[in-house]
């Protein structure tokens, strides 16, 4: 029944897409979605497409489309709660569908963290449209939740309007006395299934304001809903890349040459050839893929092929990469952002200065880059996790040579990522294997591969220097910090095929100091005078996005040298942070709570803890660590506390996983993760030289999520960077040693 006072939106043969055929399914499309981005799901018999993010069968069965990728973090379970809970769903009812490449799924705001840092030349409202015009679809800066609530509690909302619409047109009764739970529309006694009416609701209007739904009872959102991939993955059920199979599929590996300037000159492809089941070699001037009827058997031929590459330009090692950050320390660098007149604070006063430095920090996800294509009758078909799948598929259509409109990418679970699944050059590789050979080709980096060839989480250094007043507060800070410009290279490598994100890239200035290389290195505390510089450093290493970016190396030197001027103003670490913290009471009450379930002792000496705390993405941490240095001279972390809190929390359980998986990751990056290079090459092969935490290094773990109305914060990453300063802080009291390098290693054993 549509309201007298509400404009009749009927829908016409422009709104409205049949998908091909009697049985096929119906599609509705509604005013209340940006007309200028047709649907493109696919409805199968006995379903009808809601909008660009819900399906209703007859059967009952809820299907949320999800534009992100699930990479571990919960994505396929907190997207769809969100849609669900204003839905009225039942969560048992409840599946999800890989969204296809649609401006309708772009995400402007993680386009925004990832690149635009690199791009400030571009106004805001051009990064917006350009992110929809591209159909920039991104996994990545814990944007999930925070970029696509909004758009699924619309749609959640919207077809329980029109559910409750048919459902009060079978009833003769105002659809406003009627509401929706677990799976049903319901007015009193009354009850018909959402599978009932999705047919019917297809026909109703959408009212001028579409109320969301009010009360606590059968609520989804907060609840701790279990996740819908959890079952396919324990009982190995879920596919990945890899597991996929086709007809006549061979299987590929391949070798890639040295950082750098590098060019393939030599293979020994007879060598090859004698090695069972190798059936092709494909050489290109960067690498050499090797095609068998199994991945063993190229991966063998490889070793028979003893590829050899020519380098050309500066040998790059890890005294180079160091010599190098040194260098851009003690050059010019750019100012990113100030508060006050240090000069003024700075002049003729007593400073304490302190230098710190992270080493290249590897990915290491589980899963290697792996993808599978077929290339038939002109189209071409990806299997592959990805973080941004319409750049893989412009990347893989280039190497394939197709139009981009010929390729499907198909989205698939990935066994971890950290940043490192934005990057698509396994996915050029999988294409041009697939046109060369006429044949589907799965392609799988080795470890090693995997090892060499990541976009590493940049070195960096750091240079803090700060003023103490007479009451122990500090008076001036100044933060200088020599990294990769990783923003702008990151916006080169994966955009830079586009217009107009080249012509930004080559606007002048644009080669001046990088904010995304500096992110987080203004401190949350309120110090009057304070100054963030940026110094470009080329390293001659690629480098890319990883879990918090700079975030992981700005919070280690600001909350390591919050620990030293504590230390120096003769202040407990904790009432220093806390007489800092002004009108930030979130972070406040952060402290305040982990100081108390962890047992703050005062950071006295032998006490072997630490403190630190940070905020960005929207959310707040705390993270009390207790360490100490075991008799083999290795550093062994016996408690991790952390007090979190994010906003609003759709699914506690997924965000209580999140910040534990942080706090070993974190772990992980403080004690190990890293890698030295030498002649162009990482010294990382595999999992066994990155000195990565096992189950019996895993400290106890408490975690307290803090109640909170704030809007949704990113809990994917909030986790990490305050686990190394908090380590570090709690072996300086533990041994009065303070260490100021990441990894992590004590001095007996430098």
């Amino acid at each position: 029944m549509a309201d007298k006072d509400e404009p009749r939106r009927t829908i016409d043969r422009r709104t409205l897409l049949i998908g091909g055929g009697a049985g096929i399914g119906l599609v509705v499309g509604w005013a209340l979605w940006q007309r200028q981005y047709s649907v493109n799901l696919t409805a199968s018999p006995g379903e009808t497409v809601f909008s660009g993010w819900l399906k209703i069968a007859k059967t009952g069965e809820i299907t949320v489309v999800v534009p992100q990728a699930e990479l571990g973090q919960g994505a396929y379970t907190a997207l769809p709660q969100i849609l669900a809970d204003e839905l009225g769903a039942d969560w048992r009812t409840v599946a999800v569908e890989a969204a296809p490449i649609n401006a309708l799924y772009a995400n402007p705001m993680a386009a925004g963290i990832l690149f635009t840092d690199a791009l400030g030349q571009l106004p805001d409202s051009f990064q917006r449209s350009h992110a929809h015009r591209t159909a920039l679809m991104l996994t990545g800066g814990s944007t999930s939740v925070r970029a696509f609530e909004e758009p699924l509690r619309r749609a959640g909302a919207g077809a329980r309007v029109l559910l409750c619409k048919a459902a009060a047109r079978r009833w003769s009764t105002d659809w406003r006395s009627c509401g929706t739970a677990e799976g049903f529309v319901v007015r009193g006694e009354d009850r018909l299934r959402f599978g009932e009416l999705a047919e019917d609701a297809a026909g109703e209007s959408l009212p001028r304001d579409i109320p969301y739904r009010t009360g606590d009872e059968n609520r989804l959102y907060g609840a701790p809903a279990p996740r819908l991939d959890a079952p396919s993955k324990v009982d190995g059920s879920a596919n990945y890349a890899a597991d996929i199979r086709l007809p006549e599929m061979v299987y590929a590996a391949v070798r890639q040459g040295p950082v750098g300037d590098t060019r393939l000159i030599r293979v020994d492809t007879d060598a090859a050839d004698k090695v069972p089941g190798v059936r092709h070699v494909v050489q290109t001037d960067r690498w050499v893929a090797a095609v068998g009827e199994n991945w063993w058997a190229a991966n063998r031929a490889l070793d028979a092929l003893a590829p050899r590459f020519e380098t050309k330009g500066a040998i790059v090692d890890s005294d180079s990469i160091d010599a190098a950050l040194g260098a851009a320390l003690d050059g010019d660098g750019q100012r990113m952002e100030s508060v006050g007149d240090l000069s003024a604070a700075f002049k003729d006063a007593s400073v304490v200065t302190a230098d710190y430095q992270v080493g290249l920090a590897l990915h290491a996800p589980l899963e290697p880059m792996t993808a599978t294509a077929a290339l038939r009758d002109g189209k071409l078909s990806l299997w592959m996790p990805t973080q941004a799948p319409g750049l893989a598929r412009a990347a893989a259509a280039k190497a394939a040579g197709v139009a981009e409109d010929r390729v499907i990418i198909h989205p698939m679970l990935a066994g971890g990522s950290f940043g490192a699944k934005l990057e698509f050059a396994v996915a050029e590789q999988a294409a041009l294997l697939a046109r060369k050979i006429g044949k589907p080709v799965q392609l799988t980096w080795s470890r090693s591969e995997d090892c060499l060839h990541d976009r590493y989480r940049p070195a960096a250094k750091g240079r803090l220097t700060a003023r103490l007043g007479a009451n122990g507060q500090v008076q001036g800070w100044l933060a200088k910090i020599a990294a990769p410009s990783v923003g702008r290279e990151l916006a080169h490598r994966l955009l830079g095929g586009d217009t107009a994100v080249a012509l930004s890239l080559a606007l002048p200035g644009s080669a001046s100091g990088d904010a995304s290389a500096v992110a987080g290195a203004m401190p949350i505390y309120a110090i009057p005078n304070l100054a963030v510089d940026h110094h470009p450093a080329k390293i001659g290493v690629p480098v890319g996005e990883w879990r918090s970016g700079a975030h992981s190396y700005t919070a280690f030197f600001t909350e390591s040298f919050i620990d030293e001027l504590a230390h120096v103003a003769g202040i407990e670490a904790f009432s220093f942070r806390i007489s800092m913290l002004g009108g930030e009471a979130r972070l406040a009450r952060c402290l305040s709570t982990v100081a108390s379930l962890g047992g703050w002792q005062g950071g006295i000496p032998g006490s072997g803890q630490g403190l630190a705390c940070h905020s960005f993405r929207g959310s707040y941490v705390a993270v009390l660590a207790e360490a100490h240095v075991g008799q083999d001279q290795r550093i062994k972390v016996d408690r991790l506390v952390a007090a979190v809190d994010c906003g609003r929390q759709v699914n506690p359980d997924i965000v209580r996983q999140q910040i534990e998986g942080g706090l070993i990751f974190g772990m992980a990056a403080a004690l190990g993760g890293s890698t030295g290079f030498t002649e162009n090459l990482a010294d990382a092969r595999g999992f066994a030289d990155l000195d990565l935490p096992t189950l019996a290094d895993a400290p106890e773990i408490t975690v307290e999520l803090i109640a909170s109305e704030a809007d949704p914060g990113g809990v994917g990453e909030i986790a990490v960077p305050p686990v190394a300063p908090a380590i570090a802080n709690a072996i300086w009291s533990s041994t009065g040693v303070r260490l100021r390098t990441l990894p992590l290693v004590p001095e007996s054993k430098a």
